[in-house]
């Protein structure tokens, strides 16, 4: 997601040398968020029958959260100001969404009682709702920003997108289901989609950042 603000250095596709001298933090930040969406969208998309459901949840603590949050702070140090807001908000959005479902949905669904399981579990669907709702605000104008970075990253934001919204319709819709609906396995499988996309815009990171032969192209800006 970076895109270099100092207009005397000619950018690469996806990124430029950063003027402070450190490593460009979006593969790592690209790569967080990437692992993180593919859990959640293969439990989404109904992938995870025969697991817990809740393999995501510490990676995003650890990995979609922190790692991102970090590389958001390293985007700073760069004077990337896209990139920094994307991955720090990103990085809250899964510490956040972790915090709901250990300090909210859990004791909610362990005090649930047959009298109340319908009342919890609408409640439940539409907090995901209103979370999902905010975060595709957000998502809109940084996806017409992202316009002017790379295709590759448009490409992320634009699958994202649309995994907020439908799974933002789904939660609202889903009422006492406790099982992903149809719209949320909708959703899932453009999560999945999301996290392809993410890795191979964070795999194009890399192999500009090592400077070998091999470059994976992330084409350019939709408006330069």
């Amino acid at each position: 997601m970076s895109v270099s603000e100092d207009r005397t250095v000619q950018p690469s596709p996806i990124t430029s040398a950063p003027p402070s001298g450190i490593a460009d933090p979006a593969p790592l930040g690209l790569a967080a968020f990437a692992l993180t969406t593919f859990l959640l969208s293969a439990k989404n998309a109904d992938w995870m029958s025969h697991a817990t459901g809740s393999a995501w949840l510490g990676y995003a603590f650890a990995y979609g959260g922190l790692a991102q949050l970090l590389a958001g702070m390293w985007e700073f140090r760069n004077r990337n100001v896209f990139g920094a807001t994307a991955f720090a908000t990103y990085g809250g959005f899964w510490i956040g969404l972790g915090l709901w479902v250990q300090l909210v949905a859990n004791p909610a669904v362990a005090a649930i009682k047959p009298s109340t399981l319908v009342t919890t579990v609408t409640a439940l669907n539409h907090d995901l709702g209103w979370i999902l709702l905010a975060f595709a605000i957000f998502n809109t104008y940084m996806l017409i920003l992202s316009s002017q970075v790379s295709l590759a990253v448009f490409g992320v934001f634009l699958t994202l997108e649309l995994t907020e919204i439908i799974l933002c319709i789904g939660n609202f819709n889903a009422g006492a289901a406790l099982n992903p609906t149809t719209t949320i396995k909708i959703g899932g499988y453009v999560g999945l989609i999301t996290a392809l996309v993410a890795w191979y815009t964070s795999a194009a990171g890399v192999s500009n950042g090592i400077g070998g032969k091999l470059r994976f192209p992330v084409g350019k800006p939709l408006i330069s």
